[in-house]
């Protein structure tokens, strides 16, 4: 599972401003889940050998010598969840109170504590970091985050001691599958379903209590590996009216498996929270099934119209098949598996050059790239450049102009082509080099004169 790294600090030191450079974003994503307050932040970091998921918590505030207990609250739990921690501290304004407040819950925690001191260009850093040698949490580590100075060698530092997780590809206890979503839309249900009613837990990963855990089953001949979001419960444990729900958890399911199973309550409405964890899985480059569970409560006349609201909701997703199902009841779930292998096949689609490079000529055809102040576009071949998901690579001039509706085409174009049903699908572009780019002309300028006039005379 991927490694777990925490901001803590008092406000205005840069913690959001770190996030994002940390995680390559220029918005923090906040997750508005139950249990959460909105000053708490989840994201990605891949800038190091060792990728993470970063936690930005809310700043530690003071009132009246009392620091505010819910911020408090909220930066323990962060500690809690957390592999690493990265106390940050402004170099500027110098040390304060608050910041001996945080350095003291980071060494109570017993976790590996890296400091690091932000704001620190333009100054002699030795003299920003002097004074914060007595929070006793090691050497300083001087950053600017706002210039991303320093930011990628002080994750190395927090990541240090940890490997990559080696894990990748099917042979690894087949088929990965992560199964998520809101609280109380019956993914223990549908867990259950898919283990066997009375199927004990006896698989359980060793970590933490946060991480997700791993359980290999094998359904028609095919292995797979569970990845459970929900905390996996005998049968009679499944009727409890709120399940447990953890981001993290959810987060590092998302990046470990081959395929999401995002389920939605078909009695609900699709709510901000559904959105978030499938654009989660998107952007993470998974493949994706929607199931739309507790089918079977669902009058006749009303299946139509629910159909087209979750159709609606979710264009961003158009490309994830839709499952309507009933975990309890068993119905539809055998077709849910189905579906699985049929979208891991796809992100792991292995395509030729020559067939992606007919394809890309027939979409030319058929709609030509736009003018970029009065010349073409050209696009000349494409090749893969990777799998789960599908990247194709396309060559050609001028390609920092294609707009992003005309790569939305490509897209759709290759998706139907290759059958990529289920997958996120990227198209990426290069410009081909110009071979004479920096070189001088060898013809003297009387040369080039009377090449032009040969050639001009040759055309007559």
């Amino acid at each position: 599972m991927l490694p777990v790294v925490a901001l803590i600090g008092r406000p205005n030191v840069g913690k959001s401003t770190l996030f994002n450079a940390m995680t390559g974003t220029r918005d923090a994503l906040v997750a508005d889940f139950p249990g959460l307050t909105r000053d708490r932040q989840y994201g990605f970091a891949r800038r190091t050998e060792v990728p993470c998921i970063v936690v930005d918590t809310g700043g530690l505030k003071e009132n009246a010598d009392q620091i505010e207990s819910l911020m408090v609250a909220q930066t323990e739990r962060a500690i809690a969840e957390a592999d690493r921690l990265i106390v940050l501290v402004d170099g500027r304004a110098g040390m304060t109170p608050q910041d001996e407040f945080a350095a003291q819950l980071a060494r109570r925690s017993g976790k590996p504590v890296v400091l690091a001191v932000n704001k620190t260009e333009g100054f002699d850093l030795d003299v920003a970091v002097a004074d914060f040698h007595q929070l006793g949490l090691g050497e300083p580590h001087p950053i600017a985050a706002a210039h991303d100075q320093g930011v990628v060698s002080l994750l190395e530092e927090a990541l240090q001691g940890l490997e990559p997780d080696p894990s990748d590809g099917p042979e690894l206890g087949g088929i990965r599958v992560a199964v998520i979503g809101r609280p109380n839309v019956g993914k223990s249900t549908l867990i259950n379903r898919l283990l066997g009613e009375n199927r004990l837990v006896a698989f359980d990963q060793p970590g933490t209590t946060r991480d997700a855990i791993m359980v290999p089953f094998e359904r028609d001949g095919e292995h797979y590996t569970l990845i459970d979001t929900a905390g996996l419960r005998r049968r009679s444990r499944v009727e409890e009216a709120i399940e447990k729900f953890s981001v993290i958890k959810t987060l590092q399911a998302i990046e470990t498996a081959n395929v999401v199973v995002a389920v939605m309550d078909a009695h609900d409405n699709v709510a901000e929270q559904d959105a978030s964890l499938l654009g989660m899985a998107i952007e993470q480059g998974k493949a994706l099934v929607l199931a739309v569970n507790k089918w079977d409560n669902i009058p006749a006349e009303q299946r139509d119209e629910i159909r087209g609201q979750v159709e609606q909701r979710l264009k961003f997703a158009d490309f994830a098949p839709i499952h309507f199902i009933s975990a309890r009841h068993g119905s539809g779930v055998g077709e849910l598996l189905r579906t699985v292998r049929e979208v891991y096949a796809a992100a792991m689609r292995d395509m030729s050059t020559p067939e992606l490079t007919r394809v890309l000529e027939a979409a030319i055809v058929s709609h030509q790239p736009p003018l970029v102040s009065g010349r073409r576009i050209k696009l000349r071949y494409a090749h893969q450049g990777g799998r789960n998901p599908p990247v194709i690579v396309i060559h050609g001039n001028q390609t920092d102009h294609v707009p992003d509706a005309y790569r939305r085409y490509l897209v759709n174009v290759y998706r139907q082509a290759f059958d990529l049903t289920g997958t996120p699908v990227r198209v990426v572009f290069r410009a081909e080099e110009n071979p004479f780019a920096g070189k001088r002309n060898p013809l003297t300028p009387r040369q080039r004169r009377k090449r032009k006039r040969l050639i001009q005379r040759n055309k007559r």
